[in-house]
């Protein structure tokens, strides 16, 4: 219970991939501070992380002695939600005062309806000196998005079919709160109004994370998608120890909206760090090509469990369920980078470590979605594999998880970085 709180806790300080990665670098206790635009000095033993754009992290730990490969656990920071436009407010009627925001990613559009919202990003601001960027939470419930009631929508429990630029859109108050919007967020971001020239604001979900169950075995809260297996990362690369290779934890941003950004796993983010690494530690270049390509990934997503109510919606063999493990999982269309070697090579780690696997894939007839893996691999052609847990309500507001399965996820990845896992031929490894 105590990791599970630890993770709600994470949650909790993440409402947007910024905090997200502001709350990442806490838990890299011990890590120093690298900028990608600053000379790198890196030292034998030694543990980093750089940040690109405040929403994406790349942490490693530098081995006592030689380098021989990278061992690499990604995942993402963003979630699916509502972005608020430049200009936000709304008139109704000269009565009310609406937010205008735009969905980021695939959302359950229902799930954000009548709770607690509030709005967080950052904002860019004019200084004596030039532009900085400064993170913003109104931290308390702020708005929300009324239902319209059944009387006047009597096709709501009939398939209704959302608006986004209609049904969706937040209420901020009454017509006599019309321009305070973006006081509000300088308030909270304890600056000048003025002195704001462009922010990143995002609508967050307020609901607490909570266990819950007959013996207490599930937990709920935003984002689980994707906080937990990012969080999981973290724990594990803090706590594994120094070996000959090093090992990595990528969170990247804009997962939820194809990746295809500076900060995102199509970028070179991943490519220039490890590139970076090698150059400071003066590695030539046909040693740099064997590193990389004696190199292994693990793109960490989540999952879905096989739903209580809808069986079908599943594989009739390949499901998953919360409390039965990590998740690994599997696409003919290559959605997901598993295949039966970086299978073998993870359950090999997983039995070491004596935590369970399962096996996950798509009905034959749903696409399903795609993930890091075979996105980081257009940029670092490693071998990887894609892995998860298994959750209910994904892309919802509110998701629910396993409380057994984080640990279970923790141990895996801790394993995975303790592991010499060393390419002994095409399709060949050896595992130390």
């Amino acid at each position: 219970m105590k990791e599970i709180r630890e993770l709600m806790d994470y949650i909790a300080h993440s409402p947007t991939a910024f905090h997200a990665i502001e709350a990442s670098k806490k838990e890299l206790a011990g890590f120093r501070e690298l900028k990608e635009h600053e000379h790198w000095e890196l030292v034998p033993g030694g543990k980093y992380y750089v940040t690109r754009n405040q929403s994406s992290i790349i942490a490693f730990t530098m081995p006592e002695g030689d380098l021989s490969h990278f061992q690499i656990v990604a995942s993402h920071s963003d979630s699916p939600m509502f972005k608020i436009k430049e200009h936000a407010e709304l008139e109704v009627q000269k009565k009310y005062v609406r937010i205008d925001v735009e969905g980021y990613g695939g959302m359950i559009m229902s799930s954000w309806f009548d709770r607690p919202l509030s709005v967080a990003g950052r904002v860019a601001v004019k200084t004596p000196d030039g532009i900085a960027a400064r993170l913003v939470n109104v931290d308390r419930d702020l708005i929300m998005i009324p239902n319209a009631a059944i009387h006047m929508n009597r096709e709501i429990n009939d398939g209704y079919k959302y608006q986004a630029n209609v049904d969706v859109l937040p209420l901020w108050g009454g017509i006599g709160t019309k321009g305070t919007f973006l006081k509000t967020i300088a308030d909270a971001a304890q600056v000048e109004e003025s002195s704001i020239l462009g922010t990143d604001l995002f609508v967050y979900d307020r609901m607490p994370g909570t266990i819950w169950g007959a013996e207490n075995e599930y937990f709920s809260a935003p984002r689980i998608d994707n906080l937990e297996c990012a969080f999981s990362s973290l724990k594990a690369i803090q706590e594994a120890a120094s070996n000959d290779h090093v090992n990595v934890c990528a969170v990247f941003d804009n997962e939820e909206v194809g990746s295809t950004t500076k900060q995102g796993a199509a970028s070179t983010f991943l490519r220039d760090v490890l590139e970076r690494i090698l150059v400071v530690c003066r590695v030539d270049a046909e040693k740099r090509m064997q590193m990389i390509a004696g190199s292994f990934m693990v793109s960490a997503d989540n999952a879905h469990a096989t739903h209580p109510n809808h069986p079908e919606y599943a594989d009739p063999i390949n499901q998953v369920y919360m409390n039965e493990g990590i998740v690994l999982k599997f696409s003919a269309r290559q959605k997901y980078t598993t295949d039966a070697v970086s299978e073998a090579v993870f359950r090999a780690v997983c039995d070491k470590a004596g935590v369970p696997v399962q096996h996950f894939a798509n009905r034959s007839d749903k696409p399903g979605g795609s993930t890091l893996g075979n996105i980081s691999g257009t940029q670092v052609s490693i071998p990887t594999l894609d892995i998860g847990l298994a959750q209910l309500a994904m892309h919802s507001a509110y998701e629910t998880a396993g409380v057994k399965d984080l640990s279970w996820m923790i141990q895996g990845m801790k394993e995975f970085y303790n592991t010499r896992v060393q390419v002994d031929g095409d399709g060949t490894f050896l595992l130390q």
